[in-house]
């Protein structure tokens, strides 16, 4: 009875797959972080599944699978669930006619604009080019012309990693039209919990689910609050006050995604051999329930010991 008892607490430690950030996280804009397009075949070829989320907005999902694979990733489209594709679906289900602060790129995502209805909404991502006054003023408007009207924000990170350092990201701008309009905008990306809820691979829990991302917030507390365990690198947009803002604190801190990697396989093979030599020290025992509950005791300390 024990010993069952035990392989259900070891499968429940197990990570089953990773919810991999993209942008500072396995790549920094056409670079790969290092070692990160290895140790993701290495990741791979565990078993784990593998899902790559995203609150990246300047670029349409297929821009941002052609940009993986010509520096080097393997993966399939169907594994980029980003914060730009939940805002799709809402914009669908919600039958919005949004006026849209966007990249040209990123609104290829988007039904086309019916010219016969009246703009009801404002869409938010990143787009450095719309960010100006006249955009933003139309914005504000449309938003102030009827109280049902929504502000909807693909994201609001503070900012992002780019090759020349770190930049403004849009959570400024969405903050500046709830100040000047009074609305509350729908935040549709990370950190929100219905993004990793949707995000999770059919059939799996959260707490069988690791994030591996470099915003202390967005990344790793978002995915934590919502059951999965979070593992944060020091790469990309990576700040120590950040880390030190968030509680509880991350899974594990390591210095990039190939470390990540190395962490979650390590893990694995922990519990794996755990698995085995736990079942083979209780089939030792002698059916005294006073010898297993000793054992129990010992491998309680040992399992303290795996990454985790």
């Amino acid at each position: 009875m024990l010993c069952r008892w035990s392989l259900v607490q070891f499968r429940k430690m197990s990570i089953r797959a990773a919810l991999i950030d993209l942008s500072g996280t396995l790549h920094v804009e056409d670079e790969p972080t290092p070692d990160a397009v290895v140790a993701l075949q290495r990741l791979r070829s565990s078993g784990i599944i593998v899902k790559f989320v995203t609150n990246t907005t300047k670029d349409s999902k297929a821009t941002l699978y052609e940009r993986l694979v010509k520096i080097g990733f393997q993966l399939e489209a169907a594994e980029i669930y980003s914060s730009l594709s939940a805002a799709v679906a809402f914009v669908s289900n919600e039958k919005l006619n949004p006026f849209y602060l966007l990249t040209n790129d990123a609104r290829k995502d988007f039904p086309e604009e019916d010219q016969s209805r009246p703009h009801d909404a404002v869409v938010v991502g990143l787009a450095p080019n719309a960010f100006d006054y006249e955009h933003m003023n139309k914005a504000f408007n449309v938003l102030l012309q009827n109280k049902t009207h929504k502000l909807v924000a693909v994201h609001q990170g503070k900012y992002y990693k780019r090759a020349d350092g770190l930049a403004l990201g849009p959570g400024c701008f969405v903050k500046g039209l709830e100040y000047a309009t009074g609305s509350t905008a729908t935040l549709i990306g990370k950190p929100n919990s219905y993004f990793f809820q949707s995000a999770l691979p059919d059939g799996l829990r959260a707490e069988e689910c690791v994030m591996i991302g470099d915003d202390a917030n967005d990344d790793i507390a978002g995915a934590m609050q919502v059951g999965l365990q979070g593992i944060l690198v020091k790469t990309g947009k990576f700040l120590p006050d950040a880390l030190a803002a968030i509680s509880p604190p991350p899974t594990a801190v390591v210095k990039n995604f190939a470390e990540a990697v190395d962490w979650i396989l390590c893990k694995k093979q922990a519990v794996v051999l755990l698995q085995l030599n736990w079942c083979r020290h209780f089939n030792k025992c002698s059916g005294n329930l006073y010898n297993r509950k000793l054992h129990y005791n010992s491998w309680v300390e040992i399992l303290a010991q795996i990454p985790g």
